[in-house]
């Protein structure tokens, strides 16, 4: 989720719901934070909930001062990343790779909660590979170190994302301590998040790539939850005043030239849930200017309404009804 789950997209996730939205993993190598792409994962000034900044690294005395650091630029919370499969986060031994050393896992996790007096969380993995799920032990640890909050995601890391994720082991987990739990992998609709909770008794689920391109999936999953009601999707116009916000939101904090660049990714992901979107987003990746992104996704939305209404009047006609979707190409 690096390079996605900036600042406006976290702010609209929490707008639609989200109780929790953690920035994009930074290293804790303090010496890096000048870089241009540490700068904008610590922004948080305008965070419009808890702070939660996330920070990978496989140094305790390193991840301590990054802590320290990271609670004076204002943070609520402090994630530690010990679940990121990326092959040059994991050669490092960082992220996932880290579940090989429960002992260093135990000094790194130490090491921050002794450091800060906000609340440190932790994600993990199941485990390192299938035949080594020590996901329960890793947990354990935590808890006696003092974490917080634990996220699961249900696949090793030797799975990266292949597969379907398996929540025997969250189940697990959460049978064998006593702090929050949040399960991850897999849930794509507010019906697989609620039997996920049932499979494992976790406190509650995470939600990563399903996120992207329907920042509203957090409100259709509270009310499933809630009041077992299924929402529709926004209207064509509400996405469109959401995807502008969102928009404005990445120009805002990048800067024009970058803003532009990074704009072009999120709006790839929503066109996934738009049919007939196609020849919108290929004109919207090569458009260089702010002003273009933004009267571009306009026009189109403002005729897309057009073709939506008389396809309802259609259906509406045939006594069909829409319900939550899936992306035409999960």
């Amino acid at each position: 989720m690096a390079g996605l789950t900036d600042q406006p997209f976290r702010n609209l996730c929490r707008e639609f719901g989200a109780g929790l939205a953690t920035s994009e993993m930074t290293t804790a190598d303090t010496a890096q934070w000048q870089s241009r792409k540490s700068r904008h994962r610590l922004v948080l000034d305008n965070e419009n909930g808890l702070k939660v900044v996330q920070i990978a690294g496989n140094d305790p005395a390193q991840i301590a001062a990054a802590a320290k650091a990271i609670e004076a630029l204002g943070a609520d919370v402090i994630d530690l990343n010990m679940g990121c499969p990326a092959k040059k986060v994991c050669k490092k031994l960082a992220g996932s790779a880290l579940l090989q050393d429960e002992a260093l896992v135990a000094e790194i996790l130490q090491a921050a909660v002794n450091a800060v007096s906000i609340p440190v969380t932790l994600k993990i993995r199941t485990g390192w590979n299938t035949d080594n799920r020590n996901g329960p032990q890793i947990a354990t640890i935590a808890e006696d170190a003092g974490i917080a909050a634990l996220a699961v995601h249900g696949r090793t890391r030797s799975c990266m994302f292949k597969g379907n994720a398996e929540y025997d082991t969250i189940a697990e987990i959460k049978q064998r301590v006593k702090i929050p739990v949040f399960a991850n992998g897999d849930i794509r609709t507010p019906q697989q998040a609620a039997e996920v909770l049932e499979k494992t008794g976790a406190d509650g689920v995470m939600i990563g790539r399903a996120a992207l391109g329907q920042p509203w999936l957090f409100t259709a999953i509270n009310a499933w939850l809630d009041k077992k009601v299924l929402l529709k999707p926004p209207s064509i116009i509400e996405q469109r005043d959401i995807i502008v916000t969102h928009l404005n939101g990445l120009h805002e904090l990048y800067g024009s030239t970058m803003g532009v660049r990074v704009a072009r990714k999120h709006l790839t992901w929503y066109c996934q849930y738009i049919e007939g979107a196609e020849e919108f987003r290929n004109k919207f990746v090569r458009i260089d200017s702010v002003e273009e992104q933004l009267q571009t996704t306009i026009d189109f939305f403002n005729r897309y309404q057009l073709v939506e209404a008389n396809a309802d009047l259609a259906s509406l006609r045939h006594g069909e009804t829409s319900s939550w979707y899936q992306p035409k190409n999960p």
